[in-house]
């Protein structure tokens, strides 16, 4: 695909671009692992680049259909609503039906509604085709973790996890930039259809260059591989291999080969003995909610993504007021903020599996929780600072550290669950991370009101119409709010190493469960 691309340029161009592309290919483990890594990265990217794109241009949404703050909010938190409700069962599909093909027809609605939001003639109809957009978020979390953890060896998902999250902040960053001065040069309509159009080319992407891999480890990507070699079976679920117990191979995961080696037994409440197909959504999540590790993992993951998401709808809203920086200097901080964050994630991934593999049992679990605790710390000068020049380079490390624990924490829940139940285990954490970023724009704007920040600061940045009039109590009132939410970002930390105590059967009780599954569908 990318060589048709460089056939089309000068050839002093194509050159450079094809220097490049080796260098990328390198760096991500070969041809195979790039195109796998770049699908998936480009998939999240879609949802996020919307998420950012309604804040960018929710002045000319105001104007154009004469509405205030409190329903551009409605708009952000309807979308995230829906797509907490849809998680769960899309989380089913994923671990009973072709993750790709679920992808491919979630994207293609994601578009279709995309489109209608920039025909949309009234508030109402706006409002109905935001409804359709949670459709990719309730899709993306449970298909990307599990198509992850069948593409990729557990030894290595923590620095594969990095790159695939770099998705997610760079979309975030196009939707704010491309789509915002494009709502603002020409019309939102404009910004809305902009993000449709590649959108449909993603879903050809996903349906042409992304195979359905078997679950379980037959289609393990190594460094160097050429070729996706994907064993489908054919139901469209997956096969798994009964000779290697479920396709996952132990000498390839260092944290299940560190559990036996220290002769740590699984814990025999929670170990599969059948076939988790065979479950009901209601017996899944009770399962779920009693693996001790996961239940930990997904509340530290909520709780991060609930402060990421405060910040992030007030970030501009308080740079302006804190540091008195106009907006096109803030727009610069938010590039580099961005910048810093890919930078946090990609380094801890690679940082925890290197400490795994030294022997570092805990080690996805620590290099997250550091992180969270960090950001906790550096943020609080950050905050109350009044110096821009004192205030960035903390601004700039909080941001990586802040980024850093998701890469770890989802390498980390792969490992303490079976392949099959990887969907579903990712639903439940998807449907709880998104009530809470759904609120958490809502409960920030409230709590920044009482202590001082004016009324119309409502719910954040992305939807304030009056941002050069943004006054020293309302960056008062956020810079306090942003302190005390620093409270649950902290408790991420804390819930990290809590996991710690548990990590470790829980990891043999997966393994167990896997052998097990493996059994179960061996025909003889």
């Amino acid at each position: 695909m990318g060589r048709r691309i460089q056939d089309h340029l000068p050839d002093w161009l194509a050159e450079r671009v094809r220097a490049g592309d080796e260098v990328f290919t390198e760096k991500l483990g070969g041809p195979a692992r790039k195109r796998v890594i770049v699908i998936l990265a480009l998939i999240l990217a879609l949802d996020s680049a919307d998420k950012g794109a309604v804040g960018a241009m929710a002045p000319q949404l105001e104007a154009s259909l004469h509405i205030g703050n409190l329903k551009l909010g409605i708009l952000a938190t309807v979308s995230s609503l829906v797509g907490a409700a849809a998680s769960l069962p899309m989380g089913v599909l994923a671990d009973r039906t072709r993750r790709t093909r679920l992808l491919t027809i979630s994207i293609v609605i994601w578009a279709a509604a995309e489109a209608l939001s920039g025909f949309s003639t009234s508030y109402l109809m706006l409002l109905l085709t935001r409804l359709a957009l949670g459709a990719v978020t309730a899709t993306a979390g449970p298909a990307i973790g599990s198509l992850t953890g069948d593409f990729f060896p557990a030894a290595e998902r923590s620095k594969i996890y990095g790159f695939i999250l770099t998705g997610d902040l760079l979309g975030a960053g196009a939707g704010l930039l491309v789509s915002g001065d494009l709502g603002s040069a020409i019309s939102w309509r404009a910004g809305f259809i902009l993000l449709a159009l590649p959108s449909l080319a993603l879903a050809w992407v996903v349906h042409r260059y992304l195979p359905e891999p078997a679950r379980g480890g037959q289609s393990w990507l190594h460094t160097g591989d050429e070729e996706i070699v994907a064993v489908e079976d054919t139901d469209g679920g997956g096969g798994s291999s009964p000779e290697d117990g479920g396709g996952r191979a132990e000498d390839e995961s260092l944290a299940i080969s560190q559990v036996q080696e220290k002769g740590i037994a699984p814990n025999p409440e929670i170990v599969i003995g059948g076939d988790p197909e065979r479950m009901s959504l209601w017996e899944a999540v009770r399962w779920v909610l009693r693996v001790r590790t996961n239940v930990l993992l997904i509340i530290s993951s909520a709780l991060g993504y609930f402060f990421y998401a405060g910040l992030k709808g007030f970030a501009v809203l308080f740079a302006r007021g804190q540091y008195g920086i106009s907006q096109s200097v803030a727009t610069l901080v938010a590039v580099l903020v961005g910048a810093a964050a890919i930078a946090g994630i990609i380094g801890a991934g690679r940082l925890a599996d290197r400490r795994l593999e030294g022997g570092r049992i805990n080690a996805r679990l620590v290099v997250a929780a550091v992180g969270y605790l960090s950001a906790a710390v550096v943020f609080v000068p950050a905050l109350l600072t009044h110096n821009l020049a004192l205030a960035l380079p903390l601004v700039l490390v909080a941001s990586a550290a802040l980024s850093g624990p998701n890469a770890p924490g989802d390498a980390a829940r792969l490992d303490v669950v079976p392949s099959r139940m990887w969907g579903r285990t990712e639903a439940i954490r998807t449907f709880i991370r998104t009530l809470l970023e759904a609120f958490a724009p809502l409960l920030f704007g409230f709590v920044s009101q009482l202590f001082g920040s004016p009324s119309n600061s409502g719910l954040g940045a992305g939807v304030n119409n009056k941002a050069a009039q943004v006054s020293a109590a309302s960056a008062h009132g956020l810079s306090l709010t942003f302190v005390v939410m620093l409270a649950p970002l902290a408790a991420s930390g804390i819930f990290m190493l809590w996991a710690r105590r548990s990590y470790p059967t829980d990891v043999a009780s997966a393994a167990e469960s896997e052998r097990r599954i493996g059994e179960e569908g061996d025909p003889a």
